[in-house]
């Protein structure tokens, strides 16, 4: 049998090379500089002493918590690779270079919370019972749904959807606002400096992960405007599955007075405006050139501060 080869060719080395200027090749730069911390490095020292001080609902809050963390980030380590295949049969190399830093970075993540519940909690026990059935739809059926769909079928219009599961629900409102509600929790009580630590920068991670994932749906619209509808029916389909977790999740605690002084308000009302603000973006774009979208992007990349931690 013989197999069809899958190029004649390689942009790096013909006329057109690297797109160095490009976003995806902007965020790679940012991801070599600020993406290689080591979990293994975090002190949970400290963390293990508040630990054990923690009462039975403030432990079950953490280990439920933490539980959605990990399962969201091996989900996402797993499940990424046919985005990455998707892009380069579009020739898109800049973007698969990126996205190299992005499965790395997921797969850190999970590390992370894996060792915060080992060396900190003890818990080595199924943590199933905390994925709930909204928790389960979203990530064994929507996701993974979603991005083996690109496997056998790498349209736009796949993509499109791929990407909002992934980038709109998955981290623009489920784990952007577990880490900063998180953090901010976090903060407030003076609780746990490495988790505190690690979140941070969990969460400059995931806000490169973002912009790119804004830049693609970006990207996509502006080749075929008909993509906007598919982007639209998309979100449709799966917001209201993002916020039954919130809502299952709370299920379990005081919504009113929750432990470690949050609130599930807190949490709806930081869901809501993370989300508005990702679609306002998507909506002032819609319609304009692609190189004038990149040109808006490098200027916010340009402009943007290393966070410390």
């Amino acid at each position: 049998m013989t197999i069809a080869p899958s190029r004649s060719r390689y942009a790096s080395t013909s006329g057109r090379g690297l797109r160095f200027d490009s976003v995806p090749m902007r965020l790679f730069q940012k991801a070599k500089k600020l993406g290689v911390w080591d979990p293994q490095e975090i002190d949970l020292s400290q963390d293990r002493r508040d630990w054990q001080g923690f009462s039975d609902v403030e432990k079950d809050f953490l280990l439920r918590f933490l539980t959605l963390f990990e399962s969201g980030e091996e989900a996402v380590t797993s499940d990424l690779a046919p985005l990455i295949i998707a892009v380069a049969r579009d020739g898109q190399v800049e973007e698969e270079i990126y996205l190299t830093s992005f499965l790395w970075e997921e797969a850190k993540h999970c590390e992370f919370f894996r060792r915060w519940l080992d060396e900190v909690t003890g818990v080595h026990e199924d943590l199933g019972r905390y994925l709930t059935p909204a928790y389960e739809k979203l990530f064994y059926e929507e996701l993974s749904g979603s991005m083996r769909r690109l496997l056998d079928e790498p349209t736009r219009a796949s993509q499109v959807r791929a990407a909002v599961t992934y980038t709109m629900v998955i981290e623009g409102v489920l784990a952007e606002t577990g880490y900063e509600g998180f953090r901010r929790s976090l903060e407030r009580n003076g609780y746990m400096p490495g988790l505190l630590q690690g979140v941070r920068l969990i969460a400059r991670d995931e806000s490169r992960h973002l912009r790119y994932g804004v830049y693609l749906l970006n990207r996509l619209v502006s080749e075929d405007g008909a993509m906007w509808d598919v982007l639209s029916e998309r979100m449709n389909e799966i917001f209201p599955t993002a916020m039954g977790i919130i809502n299952e999740y709370w299920e379990h605690y005081d919504a009113d007075n929750g432990p470690f002084g949050v609130t599930m308000m807190e949490f709806v009302d930081l869901a809501g405006q993370l989300f508005d603000g990702r679609m306002r973006v998507l909506e002032r774009d819609r319609g304009k050139r692609l190189a004038d979208i990149e040109t808006a992007v490098l200027a916010d990349i340009a402009a943007e501060e290393p966070v410390q931690t």
